[in-house]
């Protein structure tokens, strides 16, 4: 597994793939951008950010990230795009860079003509000003290209999730909002393979259940439930059945 800060060494690489030239860059569009947010933020709940890939952070932040997260905007302004790191949950950061590592891969690869067609949706933990982790779900979609086709302004839109269990972990899809077409991460062909007993006994631990009620439950004997518990663990390349199940949880693997 890669270290975070090799993480972030690979995105700023990325990113550093697509060449600017100032004088293509057109920001009397930026400015008409910023003046409807600026507006939408006065009537709406939701934090938004506008991120521009020529001078790698952002260059629009809502007063909303302060009633919301309770940011001081001119010390965001100071620090840059590394302020907000402190306030994710360290494993949803973590995955939260894999995933834009991921999905900017696939962005850079797309037709020009179809690129803004993408929603990149983000479900995770972060906290709120009150100093507690809160589920988000952060939706992304590229916002401009420049006169070379390079992806230069990525909208976010950030809402407080209905969904209140802190427990569930990272999760990350892309929608193309025209076809309904959907990509999950980390992609499927990628996905450990669990067999159907597997994510059966997976899901009953994931609720609790030791192995003699699994084995009771199952009607097989306490030795076999224990040999599943294993295999689950070697395939999914964990250290125990808690990270079992969370990791399993992130994939999908126990629904």
């Amino acid at each position: 597994m890669k270290g975070l800060q090799d993480l972030y060494q690979e995105y700023w690489e990325l990113l550093n793939t697509q060449q600017f030239k100032e004088a293509d860059l057109d920001f009397t569009v930026l400015k008409n951008h910023i003046n409807f947010l600026e507006q939408l933020d006065k009537v709406g709940n939701s934090a938004i950010s506008i991120f521009d890939l020529n001078k790698k952070d952002h260059v629009y932040i809502s007063e909303n990230y302060g009633s919301i997260f309770g940011y001081d905007l001119q010390e965001v302004e100071k620090e840059g795009w590394s302020f907000f790191d402190k306030d994710y949950h360290p494993e949803d950061l973590y995955h939260l860079m894999e995933a834009g590592i991921y999905f900017i891969r696939m962005g850079l690869a797309l037709p020009v003509e179809t690129v803004k067609d993408y929603k990149l949706i983000y479900d995770y933990r972060r906290n709120n000003k009150q100093g507690q982790y809160i589920r988000v779900i952060e939706q992304q979609t590229v916002l401009e290209l420049d006169k070379n086709n390079n992806i230069w302004l990525a909208l976010s839109i950030l809402d407080i999730s209905p969904e209140k269990d802190i427990s569930i972990p990272f999760r990350c899809r892309l929608v193309n909002s025209k076809t309904g077409e959907l990509f999950h991460f980390p992609p499927e062909e990628e996905s450990p393979k669990l067999s159907t007993r597997e994510r059966e006994i997976l899901g009953l631990i994931s609720k609790g259940l030791i192995s003699k009620q699994i084995a009771d439950k199952l009607f097989i004997s306490v030795n076999t439930v224990n040999t599943h518990r294993q295999r689950i663990i070697e395939k999914l390349n964990v250290s125990n059945t808690a990270e079992a199940i969370q990791y399993a949880s992130r994939l999908g693997l126990t629904n």
